[in-house]
């Protein structure tokens, strides 16, 4: 299928209207990836009655990247995901929200 029969299946007649709906699309998806919130970094600190800086010590990490992790604006590797696991002694999907919902 070539891009000007693409135009006719969303009802769009040129090349520039069909660029602007592209980049919403892309903007919507990029909003909802951001928004998402995948770990329970944070919840789980809270639970064990563990801060930012404790975790951050027993990782070797700074602490302004396990805030970034609590808050979610960056996700740990699985490596680190398991050692936190580890440390909090929690198995690692208690770590994650469920993404099923």
């Amino acid at each position: 299928m070539n891009i000007q029969c693409s135009y006719y299946l969303f009802g769009i007649t040129n090349k520039s209207q069909f660029y602007n709906v592209l980049v919403n699309i892309f903007a919507l998806y990029a909003n909802i990836l951001t928004n998402m919130e995948i770990n329970r970094i944070k919840v789980v600190l809270a639970e064990t009655k563990r801060k930012n800086k404790w975790l951050a010590h027993q990782l070797g990490k700074d602490e302004s990247t396990i805030s970034q992790w609590c808050s979610n604006t960056r996700q740990p590797s699985l490596e680190n995901l398991n050692k936190i696991a580890k440390l909090l002694e929690r198995d690692i999907k208690d770590l994650l929200n469920n993404t099923s919902k």
